[in-house]
């Protein structure tokens, strides 16, 4: 039945201390990351990462830099933005403790994305001690990079959640939502986290061995006398046609729902981009400008994913109807 049971008003919900500075500010902190994701893009397409040297959280071993390289520069500015966001992300976690009831699923969230910022800059300084930067190609550095961009997708993931359900209010507390359909969510999100692996795999041997033409680029790709890293090119592209179909799902469960049509659309217009601008990649040799819009759009494709797969998963039980009364939403 689709008819909903209007409650009285003391059985309201209570209300949230938060303001809507809050949902703001969070959201806010997820574009900011985004910004310091493409940043560290740039610095391991340009081979900055050795810029500072071997040195970690200082830049060659010194506080203030004397007629630094580019590379230096560029490397530098990444850890700056990169203590910023921990920064941020801890004014985060006391601002949701402090303006939200307990049991509001913001928090869970919050604390997951503290928890993945530390492993975050535990991984960047890993990368830098153990010199798996610039021209290094050992298959280590691969592992690395993989584990750091899955942490930074599950920590884009998790800012996602958590500027969601504060822009929902007290309605997402964990007495007051249901979930349902998750293990077929989980089990494709995890292939979209396969797919951003996979692609950092694809552009480390771009930066690695760049490729004079396509055609060379497809023969490095199958021949026996080519890197292991060039051999597993391949695996990008296939894994995303795998992820293609879990998308697809979600989006033929999206689009019948009018609340989460426009988000459905969305992240059909941003799959039929990424794709333009994958194949683009292919063609014109992965140059730089379209190396980090590829990741751009990948990151905003993961974002908008994970808030629909939320919408879809995390049903408020009860909502607040115009009057202010709460009223039981449908049980399908």
């Amino acid at each position: 039945m689709s008819s909903a049971h209007a409650l009285p008003a003391s059985a309201t919900p209570k209300t949230s201390r938060t303001s809507s500075l809050l949902p703001r500010f969070a959201w806010i902190v997820l574009g900011y990351n985004v910004a310091v994701v493409l940043w560290g893009a740039v610095v391991r397409a340009t081979s900055s990462g050795a810029g500072c040297g071997d040195h970690w959280p200082l830049c060659n071993g010194v506080v203030v830099q004397t007629h630094p390289r580019l590379a230096t520069l560029i490397e530098l500015a990444h850890r700056m933005t990169s203590g910023i966001t921990v920064i941020a992300i801890l004014l985060l976690l006391v601002w949701v403790f402090r303006s939200t009831l307990a049991g509001h699923l913001a928090r869970i969230t919050v604390v997951v994305a503290t928890v993945l910022i530390f492993n975050e800059a535990l991984l960047g300084a890993l990368l830098v001690l153990l010199r798996l930067t610039a021209d290094n190609r050992s298959p280590a550095r691969a592992v690395y990079l993989s584990l750091h961009l899955a942490n930074t997708l599950l920590l884009l993931g998790a800012l996602a959640l958590c500027a969601h359900f504060l822009s929902g209010g007290e309605i997402f507390h964990r007495q007051s939502v249901r979930f349902s359909q998750l293990p077929g969510v989980i089990t494709g999100l995890a292939a979209i986290l396969l797919v951003g692996m996979s692609g950092t795999l694809a552009a480390l041997s771009d930066t690695l061995f760049p490729a004079t033409s396509v055609r060379a680029a497809l023969a490095q790709d199958f021949s026996r006398g080519s890197t292991w890293l060039q051999q597993l090119r391949f695996l990008h592209p296939v894994i995303a046609v795998i992820a293609g179909i879990f998308i697809c799902w979600l989006l033929l469960r999206s689009l019948p729902r009018p609340k989460e049509r426009q988000l459905a659309i969305g992240v059909l217009s941003l799959l039929a981009l990424q794709c333009v601008l994958g194949i683009a990649d292919v063609v014109l040799l992965a140059p730089l400008w379209l190396q980090i819009a590829h990741l751009f759009v990948a990151d905003l494709l993961w974002i908008v994913l994970v808030v629909l797969a939320a919408r879809i998963c995390v049903v408020p039980r009860m909502q607040l109807s115009p009057e202010g009364t709460a009223e039981l939403s449908p049980r399908h």
